[in-house]
């Protein structure tokens, strides 16, 4: 526009001029020499109007054709009409009539709370306050682009500003719900993500034609040195209380299998002697009631070979003479124990003689 007003004033002094001068030709005063030059003057005016054409069409030529690249993203204007400029390459436009917007497309970057050329903190920005009312300094980069020319032309006067309102107004609300350890230490990663997700909701209710790509904290530290000191201190003491619950955890993750392998082998023991026990018990019984059918066929005879099998238990170097009546009639080996024996064998003669009359007596009443 600019240039169509510099060749429409241009065209116009020109136009006034050899006016001037045609009239001033119209004087009847005026000599006949100086007639002569103004016919001379007024000759030349086809070709000042041709050159004035001729510096429009070059200047229209040259107007008309634009170039773009890959990181380049725009739109014409004619009218009130726009048309997004369609990949990199050489574009046509209407002359004088049609503007161009062209905007870097690619991801440019904000800093919030420091200066990004010496990284000076800037305590404006970056001092905020935490929910367990503790200060803190905390610096964040923000990433955005140019997505939309058209709104970013015409939506706002200053979308960077806008942008970097909408920022802070998330940071600050995201960084007061958590308390100054989360913010120093491990709660980093959900707070960036908090303030993006913000961000980006925010945006969507404003036409400034920006689109944040990603939020990071570049830095966060106490207000002065001695808390910073501090903080440093417990930091460190929770990366330690970290390295011991780790190795106590791998020293339980050590110990535990070889325990509950050892217990699987006192387990497997204890059932292997479980089932031989039970078998044995199971043994005995079949031996005790094989002995006990006998016994019910004839006791005598399962008296009289257990009586003798307890001898040779108790006395399993000893020789032994047992009688015709199953008496033992001489022993061996020891004379005390052949003496106590033998007395022993009388007396138990002399009780089953008399349980025996005893029960003989018994049956004929």
């Amino acid at each position: 526009m600019i240039i169509i007003k510099i060749l429409l004033v241009l065209l116009i002094l020109t136009m006034t001029v050899f006016t001037i001068i045609r009239n001033h030709s119209k004087n009847e005063n005026i000599s006949w020499e100086a007639e002569e030059r103004i016919k001379k003057i007024l000759e030349l005016r086809p070709f000042f109007y041709g050159g004035i054409g001729a510096i429009t069409l070059i200047i229209a030529l040259f107007t008309s054709i634009y170039f773009t690249n890959e990181q380049d993203i725009g739109f014409t204007s004619l009218m009130g009409k726009t048309t997004m400029i369609d990949g990199p390459g050489m574009h046509f436009k209407v002359p004088f009539l049609s503007q161009k917007h062209i905007y870097d497309a690619t991801t440019k970057g904000m800093a919030i709370g420091y200066n990004e050329e010496d990284n000076a903190s800037e305590e404006a920005d970056s001092l905020m306050i935490t929910s367990d009312i503790n200060f803190v300094n905390i610096d964040f980069y923000v990433e955005y682009r140019i997505s939309d020319p058209i709104q970013y032309c015409y939506g706002t006067s200053n979308p960077e500003a806008l942008l970097k309102d909408i920022s802070m107004s998330a940071i600050r609300n995201t960084v007061g719900q958590y308390d100054v350890d989360s913010v120093m230490t491990t709660g980093k990663p959900e707070i960036e993500s908090k303030v993006f997700d913000e961000i980006v909701a925010e945006l969507e209710k404003h036409s400034t034609g920006l689109t944040v790509s990603n939020v990071t904290i570049q830095d966060s530290e106490p207000p002065t040195a001695e808390v910073a000191t501090a903080f440093k201190d417990v930091e460190n003491a929770k990366q330690n209380a970290d390295t011991v619950v780790n190795k106590a955890n791998e020293y339980k993750n050590t110990k535990i299998p070889a325990a509950e392998a050892e217990a699987e082998k006192i387990k497997q023991s204890a059932n292997a002697s479980k089932t031989e026990r039970i078998n044995q018990a199971q043994e005995e019984v079949a031996e005790f009631e094989a002995l006990y059918t006998e016994y019910e066929k004839n006791p005598d005879t399962v008296k009289e070979r257990l009586y003798y099998e307890a001898l040779e238990e108790i006395l399993p170097n000893m020789e032994i003479i047992i009688g015709e009546d199953s008496k033992i009639v001489y022993i061996k080996g020891n004379e005390t124990l052949e003496k106590n024996v033998t007395d022993s064998s009388q007396n138990n003669t002399e009780a089953n003689s008399k349980s025996e009359s005893e029960t003989e007596s018994k049956s004929n009443k």
